[in-house]
């Protein structure tokens, strides 16, 4: 029998997802054979799995610090956003639905069956499940019916511990606020605590944990620090882009409102020689950029209704004018065509609408949506490269022709005449070090890290070492419940 772990947070972005991993990799070089375990996720950054199925990113991260591959059960239920009322609903991998806010909460009731049908089928195959909840407990007007929290920790029998993020203030609050606030059997779940992303002399604290400690009768995990080499991991949010520019190459990104599948950035943004430059709302395209990349995108026809609104596109026809490079991802590589047509109505009312026309291409929106992990080739440079492509729609036009990757043997992508506007459907060709220099050369820059995969296997390993430092991992493995 396995035993388990959950890790619950006092708030949204406590840091819980990094936390997981940080503890899933410690495990791992202690010898266990560890798995992550998220049993409802809301994100449009997803990855798409070994078993053909989408999860969010971060269980994707945390399978990697486990040295595992990413399969479906590590995060059976991935609410991916579409309106600001409605979300796609992701059942083991699989869309199951589109469904309003009320309308899930109705759903919900029947996944917690699947839910726990993943969870024990991970327990069953590992010494330790690390599970991670979202958003916080104390939201006690969410309980009923919960599979995220506490009504899965209830249903699997495993054991709490809450993080509370002294970052933005008022941790005392967060965690004696949660302890007051929760139910009696709820309470009694939580076994510990710790504080996350401390900045300074974490001494100046013993007291307010000794104040915590006494109030809620919760044994103390430590003080954790701010862990600065964070930026070097995928980023699970894509306002974790900004603030870490480089200089050189400027590659502008346009924030797309339902924006998905960023990774596409990360490789990117860590090489000192780039700068990635994400544009808000409000804010013109840079006329200075020298790439404007156009990234995946939820909800196509919305987010290109929203392009057009910012007048991201006027800026874009400059800086076409000026020479400017232009990339699209996905959802971006449609935007550039000129002309999306969706007669089923998937992304709302069925009919058609003009792109952007920087590419000789059309798509159309199909009611299958394609999850694979694929190997590609760059066929100007002959690097190979390997991604995952996930979406909705096929895409074909003139511009096809001069495809710019192959994919056994069959082009993918397209480009326009002058070779200055390109778009794929494929997501993470950026993490193949030598294509990324390859490409990064065309555009006027340089790159100049080799081994993008092991910055991140290296940085988990101090992650990992930061925690065996400043948490009381031995307590806390301790607290684990066999299941």
């Amino acid at each position: 029998m396995a035993k388990s772990i959950m890790i619950q947070g006092a708030g949204s972005n406590v840091g819980k997802s990094m936390l997981v991993a940080g503890i899933a990799r410690a495990a791992r070089a202690r010898g266990l054979s560890v798995a992550p375990f998220k049993p409802q996720n809301m994100s449009n950054n997803a990855a798409v799995t070994v078993d053909s199925g989408e999860i969010g990113r971060a269980q994707a991260l945390q399978a990697r610090a486990a040295g595992l591959d990413p399969v479906t059960d590590m995060n059976p239920v991935l609410l991916k956003p579409e309106t600001e009322t409605g979300a796609q609903v992701v059942v083991q991998g699989r869309r199951i639905a589109t469904a309003r806010a009320r309308e899930y909460g109705a759903l919900k009731a029947t996944l917690l069956p699947r839910v726990l049908e993943s969870f024990h089928r991970l327990a069953a195959a590992h010494d330790l499940v690390v599970v991670e909840g979202a958003g916080s407990p104390a939201e006690i007007n969410l309980r009923r019916g919960d599979i995220a929290n506490m009504g899965f920790a209830e249903a699997a029998g495993v054991p709490v511990a809450l993080i509370g993020d002294i970052d933005r203030g008022g941790v005392i609050a967060q965690l004696v606020g949660t302890h007051a606030v929760l139910p009696g059997p709820d309470r009694a779940r939580i076994h510990a605590f710790a504080v996350n992303k401390f900045r300074g002399d974490t001494s100046l604290f013993h007291d307010g944990m000794d104040e915590i400690a006494a109030r809620t009768g919760w044994a103390p995990l430590g003080i954790i620090p701010w862990f600065d080499e964070a930026w070097r991991l995928p980023a699970e949010d894509i306002l974790d882009i900004r603030g870490r520019p480089g200089d050189g190459l400027r590659i502008a990104v346009p924030r797309l409102r339902r924006i998905a599948n960023f990774d596409d950035l990360d490789p990117l943004s860590a090489e000192p020689g780039v700068s990635v430059d994400l544009i808000e709302a409000g804010r013109p395209l840079p006329g200075d950029a020298d790439v404007v990349l156009i990234p995946g995108s939820k909800s196509t026809i919305a987010d290109l209704a929203h392009f057009r609104d910012q007048g991201w596109d006027i800026d874009l026809r400059a800086h076409q004018r000026r020479g400017g490079r232009i990339i699209g991802i996905c959802g971006g590589y449609q935007m550039l065509g000129r002309r999306i047509a969706d007669p089923d109505g998937i992304e709302g009312a069925p009919g058609a609408v003009e792109g952007l026309g920087l590419l000789d291409i059309e798509t159309v929106m199909t009611p299958e949506k394609r999850l694979s992990l694929t190997d590609a080739t760059h066929i100007a440079s002959g690097h190979a490269v390997s991604g995952y492509e996930i979406h909705l729609g096929r895409t074909d036009g003139p511009d096809t022709a001069r495809a710019w990757l192959s994919v056994n043997g069959h082009p993918e992508g397209a480009m326009s005449p002058d070779g200055r506007v390109r778009g794929c459907y494929l997501h993470g060709l950026f993490a193949a070090d030598a294509f990324r220099a390859a490409w990064l050369a065309e555009m006027g820059g340089q790159g100049v890290v080799a081994d993008y995969a092991k910055t991140v296997d290296d940085t988990l390993d101090h992650l990992a070492r930061h925690l065996e430092t400043h948490m009381d991992l031995e307590r806390l493995f301790g607290l684990a419940a066999r299941v």
